[in-house]
This record gives structure tokens, sequence and C-alpha cells, in this order.
């Protein structure tokens, strides 16, 4: 039992301190996803060393007749992420994060009965996959809970499934 002990230890040290491929130092781009309503950043990563990265994240959303409620929203968010890259095979990196934002929401009733309008904060994580072209192009595709966010997210959670295309330079 000790020996599959110590293999597992060893085995997580490894995948901790093994080498990414080197990523851009830059990348620009668009972060498609859904989190209860279509939204669009506008996404920007810089490369802090070989193997991480911040990312900052500017978008809108819009939950327009989700799941039947009686209210529309949009929302405009800024998030910042500290990301970890890790090299899986050739071009394939997988990456985790950990990170926060803020944002302002509207909210329009359709039976007129009112109008608000707030601003959150949020923490939030993010664990994905992502491919390096040969040419400077990235896609990726992530995962992102947010814990917060006071009256925007119900019971003060949301997540966001996510297709983004990047340039890098």
């Amino acid at each position: 039992m000790k020996k599959i002990i110590l293999s597992v230890i060893m085995l997580i040290g490894l995948a901790f301190t093994s080498q990414a491929q080197e990523i851009s130092k830059n990348a620009l781009g668009l972060r498609f996803g859904d989190s209860g309503g279509f939204g669009t950043e506008i996404t920007y990563q810089r490369g802090l060393g070989d193997n991480n990265r911040l990312e900052l994240d500017l978008g809108w959303r819009n939950r327009n007749n989700y799941n039947n409620d009686n209210y529309d929203d949009n929302a405009i968010k800024l998030t910042g992420l500290y990301q970890w890259v890790w090299n899986i095979d050739g071009g394939f990196n997988w990456y985790a994060g950990i990170g926060g934002g803020v944002g302002n929401y509207n909210r329009d009733y359709r039976d007129n009965r009112d109008y608000n309008n707030g601003a959150f904060a949020f923490v939030a994580g993010d664990i994905g996959i992502e491919y390096n072209f040969d040419i400077p192009l990235l896609i990726s595709l992530d995962f992102r809970p947010e814990f917060g966010g006071s009256d925007y997210y119900r019971n003060n959670y949301g997540s966001d499934v996510a297709l983004a295309l990047k340039y890098q330079f």
C-alpha cells in the first residue's frame, strides 16, 4: 500500500513539474460562451513565464427568454484570471486558473412591474484545453464557474462553457 501511495505522489509531482510547451507572449481574440444566455468576450492573454499567464476578458451577456423567466437581462463583465498551462502532446495544452471580476447588469421584467440594475463582483475558476496551431492561431474550449454575483446569479453561482479563437503575437 505504501508503494501505491508513493507512486501516486510521484506522478502528481511529475505532472506539476513537467514543462509546458512555450506559450505565446500575447494573444488577442474572441470568446463565445453560454451561461444561461449567449455572450461574447474580447479576450487578451499575457504570458508571464513558460507555463503561466494572465487572461483578461471584457464581455457582454444576454439572458433574454432564458428558462421562461419573467425577465430579460443584459450584463457587462470584466474578468481577470491567473492560469497555469501544461502540455499534453504536440500543440495541445490544458490549463487551469483562478481569478475574479466585476460587472453591471440591467434587468427588465416582462410584466412591466419593475426595472432594476446593479453592480456585482465574483470569484472565478477556469479549466480548459487548447490547441496551438503552427500558424499564430490558438483555439480553446473551457469551463468557468463563477461564485458571488449578488443579485445577478441565482444562488450566487453561474457557470460558463466557451469556445475561444485567439491570434498570437
